[in-house]
């Protein structure tokens, strides 16, 4: 990999991670708690951080697909959208919004997985040399 890679690589790792724990926390427990709150900031800011290093990037000459830019954009655009929203349900939602509210974090996870593993699926097959 190359180096100026790394960090993009793991700030997109770690929005997983984050992303991933906080969506299934939540389900698990039916509940919107406040961490879940922190986990999902978290994973957008490693999201918004690591896709602003790529497309620098892709302005050195890296270039994704057009179907992987409309879903990364489509994706972070739900990940704020939800983040957002669960702020607003935590803050000033009832209790019936903040335990209904786990049905709609998968979804966005899910359409979130599509540039993730998209991006990185393109990026292991542009470095094979066959």
């Amino acid at each position: 990999m190359p180096k100026e890679l790394i960090l993009p690589a793991l700030l997109m790792t770690s929005a997983f991670v984050f992303y991933t724990t906080g969506v299934f926390a939540e389900r698990a427990v039916r509940d919107l708690r406040p961490w879940h709150l922190v986990l999902f900031w978290l994973g957008l800011a490693c999201d918004s951080l690591g896709t602003e290093m790529m497309a620098r990037l892709v302005g050195e000459g890296q270039s994704p697909t057009l179907l992987h830019a409309l879903t990364g954009g489509a994706a972070l655009a739900l990940m704020l959208g939800h983040t957002l929203w669960a702020t607003w349900v935590l803050t000033r939602g009832s209790a019936k919004m903040r335990s209904g509210f786990h049905r709609y974090s998968v979804a966005v996870w899910a359409v979130w997985l599509i540039p993730y593993f998209g991006g990185m699926i393109a990026g292991m097959t542009k470095g094979l040399h066959i």
